[in-house]
């Protein structure tokens, strides 16, 4: 939101309250609070008639401050709120005449306590991150419509990105745009966000996180270029300031603050196919799309049932529609038998014509408008209402519902929607903000999902398929960017909202291989193919028309099937990055800059990506193959044709169906699996342990895990001169050891 009008000038409708200097300050226990005035106070008599912003400093986390801007205190401060995680770190606090210090470990808070010269820098040990100062933080009345807002503004510096926010569809660097933290149904064309996370990163390594969960406005170098502005309706803004001193460090520190993303299972990562939206299809369509997936020696791994797997206007019943699945347990039986996993699909709404609804109703389920009758719409399903999450008993009672389709056969869930969600005279049960609840919905209904799967399926067996999420929606993966449109285009602006997700934290992302809307020319499914196999999670998805490759041409049975066997060798190397996004936080799909921070060139790409720390991978958006991307220092190993790339410069090729840039980093031990079949293997046995153009001097370390995450096999290589010495620990398989790259060199086995 805009308050200004220029530099010079507020908008006539708006009175701001601009803390402008220091007054005084307190201190209780590790919080450090800060009084600033709107005006110098050069007498006693200033002080009256006059207001005043409070400003609390504290830590929950070592490297993490957390600033709350304060007008009227006595105004309630509902929720919900966002979990954070708290420790207890060392805080120091230090005053002298000019200054006054608040410290937690390398990152500090330095309030100006000089006359007329208001302003908080943010420092890394001596570097500054970034600032508030004049006219800056300040508290805003809408003289018209008598809404207040409060509002800072942190310094932007030169060569300074922005990046975040959520599922963003918009250029990936945020400067220069407007973003409302509202969760809306918008698809890939437009500004709208299914996942709004009000957190952002820089290029400088730190971050802010805005603690509100309502609909928080940015203005990021748009109104004030200098300058990514915040705003939120009420009388209090809360936000933290993050120092990870890297973008991958802060994006580790933020979910240490929120929660990391649980495992997913090894069998997630194999490929998804589903029925798609508005098809028509019954056991017979399935088993057929199954078989021939079998029959053109395609490797498929889940299976996803969509809205109609229950009957029409009823949902959400969570029971098969009996004239097109009269036997649901014997289909899932019979698929189970065949390998595969099922998924269906779930939402929170229910229709007023499913069994449910009355159910919900007489029992208090359902949320309620201010005068206690149920709240409903005909958008989406007639009559619909939904669950109220805030109550526990409702959430038994859903998940109740979900167990029954556990106990006959279904593994998993596609958690749609969650994003539709009023705000006008609305109670919920626990008498939460429904402006915040309206973001905030989402966690509560997936966090209701997974917790059962977790309970149902044991931890690391969990795996969902979401739709809508804030901030910790990370700890329930795999996340979904769909509802694309079979283009170029579409395919590279779900790329960028991909990287922009991972920008706050969610290490699992998938999207619609081939586009939702409308059905792709083959060339662009084969490319997608591409793509979407080497996304973290891959699944085949559309709206009006079935996905399955022999419907597009031969060559693209062919295509999948090599990406897919492709996919499923790689999974030692993988699942370990999948288990680093679990421990650490770091996602499996990275912004180049993200882990090549120091070169300048990586800051502005986003039609590539990092899969993990190894692998760079290049999707190609044009029907001539031609692909133009960069490639950082070193030489790379293009996995697929088996050529050297010199790092340091950009390179235009071109490319057929079975090929594309799939870079190996140098001084890497990859590890490759000796089943192309499957996901979810033994990852030891005959694991082909590759090194990667090793450089004298150098040194490289792996490590190969279990189906649980555990690490069984750590592999370290070191070369000097000619030879390269591979240390093994752990369990002992059928390994070997070849060398990829521009020399030959010897290989020295030992084990230690």
């Amino acid at each position: 939101m805009k308050f200004t009008d220029g530099y010079w000038s507020v908008k006539k409708e708006m009175t701001p309250l601009y803390a402008v200097e220091y007054a005084d300050s307190r201190r209780n226990g590790d919080e450090l609070t800060i009084y600033a005035p709107a005006k110098h106070i050069g007498s006693r008599g200033d002080i009256l008639n006059l207001g005043m912003l409070t400003i609390r400093l504290s830590s929950p986390m070592e490297d993490v401050i957390k600033v709350s801007v304060v007008h009227f205190e006595g105004t309630a401060y509902k929720g919900p709120f966002a979990e954070v995680r708290c420790t207890s770190p060392h805080v120091t606090i230090e005053e002298t005449e000019e200054f006054l210090t608040y410290q937690t470990g390398h990152t500090k808070a330095v309030v100006d306590k000089r006359p007329n010269s208001w302003g908080i820098r943010f420092l890394d040990g001596e570097r500054e991150l970034t600032n508030t100062g004049f006219r800056n933080m300040a508290n805003i009345l809408n003289n018209e419509t008598g809404r207040t807002y409060t509002v800072d503004a942190l310094a932007i510096d030169v060569d300074e990105y922005i990046y975040g926010l959520g599922e963003r569809f918009t250029p990936f660097v945020k400067n220069g745009q407007v973003v409302e933290m509202w969760n809306e149904d918008g698809g890939t064309a437009s500004e709208i966000s299914y996942k709004n996370i009000p957190f952002y990163i820089t290029n400088k390594g730190y971050g802010v996180l805005l603690d509100n969960e309502g609909d928080a406005s940015y203005e990021i170098a748009s109104e004030k270029v200098e300058r990514i502005q915040f705003s939120v309706e009420g009388e209090r803004l809360d936000y933290y300031v993050i120092n990870g001193q890297t973008p991958k460090g802060t994006i580790q520190k933020y979910t240490e603050l929120t929660g990391k993303p649980a495992l997913p299972p090894a069998w997630s990562f194999g490929l998804w196919l589903t029925t798609s939206f508005t098809t028509n299809y019954d056991e017979a369509t399935t088993s057929s799309f199954i078989q021939g997936m079998a029959d053109r020696d395609i490797p498929l791994h889940v299976f996803h049932f969509d809205c109609f797997w229950m009957e029409g206007f009823e949902w959400c019943n969570f029971t098969w529609d009996p004239n097109t699945f009269p036997d649901p347990e014997g289909m899932l039986k019979r698929y189970h038998d065949r390998g595969l996993k099922i998924c269906v699909w779930i939402n929170p709404y229910i229709g007023q014509k499913s069994p449910l609804f009355a159910e919900g109703m007489e029992h208090g389920y359902l949320v309620k408008k201010a005068n206690g009758d149920v709240w409903q719409t005909d958008m989406w399903q007639a009559g619909m209402g939904l669950v109220d999450f805030t109550n526990p008993e409702a959430v038994k009672w859903y998940q109740g519902k979900l167990k029954t389709l556990l106990d006959m056969g279904v593994d998993c869930f596609k958690t749609d929607f969650g994003e539709r969600i009023p705000v006008k005279d609305i109670a919920y049960h626990d008498g939460s903000d429904p402006v915040k609840m309206h973001n905030y919905y989402t966690f509560l209904y997936n966090k209701a999902v997974f917790e059962l799967l977790e309970q149902e399926r044991g931890e690391g067996e969990a795996v969902l398929f979401a739709r809508s999420a804030t901030v910790g929606g990370q700890q329930f993966p795999a996340h979904w960017g769909g509802d694309c449109s079979a283009s170029y285009p579409s395919m590279a602006e779900t790329l960028r909202s991909g990287l922009s997700l991972a920008c706050g934290g969610f290490g699992f992302w998938s999207h619609d291989i081939s586009g939702f809307e409308n059905t792709a020319p083959a060339d662009i499914y084969k490319r997608w193919c591409q793509f979407g196999l080497l996304s973290s999670h891959s699944r085949l998805h559309g709206s009006t028309s079935y996905r399955v490759p022999w419907l597009f041409d031969e060559e693209a049975c062919a295509v999948l099937r090599k990406f897919v066997k492709l996919k499923c060798s790689l999974m030692p190397y993988l699942y370990r990055q999948a288990v680093l996004a679990h421990e650490e936080g770091t996602p499996m799909m990275r912004p180049m800059f993200v882990e090549f921070p120091e070169d300048r060139a990586c800051e502005t790409l986003d039609k590539q990506y990092m899969l993990g720390e190894s692998l760079l991978v290049a999707p190609i958006f044009k029907e001539s193959g031609e692909v133009e991307y960069y490639v950082p220092e070193g030489i790379w190993y293009n996995l697929l044709t088996g050529e050297n790339v010199e790092g340091g410069k950009w390179q235009k090729e071109t490319y057929d169906y079975f090929h594309m840039p799939l870079l190996v980093r140098p001084n890497t031990i990859l590890a490759v699996g000796s089943n192309s079949d499957r996901p979810d293997y033994d990852y030891t046995e005959g694991v082909t342990l590759y090194l990667v153009n090793m450089e004298d001097g150098k040194e490289a370390e792996t490590v190969v895990t279990d189906l649980q995450g555990n690490a069984v096999l750590t592999v370290k290589a070191v070369r000097k001169g000619e030879t390269v010495t591979v240390c093994t620990e752990g369990r002992k398989g059928n390994i070997s050891c070849k060398l990829l790259g521009k020399e030959n060199l010897n290989i020295l086995a030992e084990e230690a």
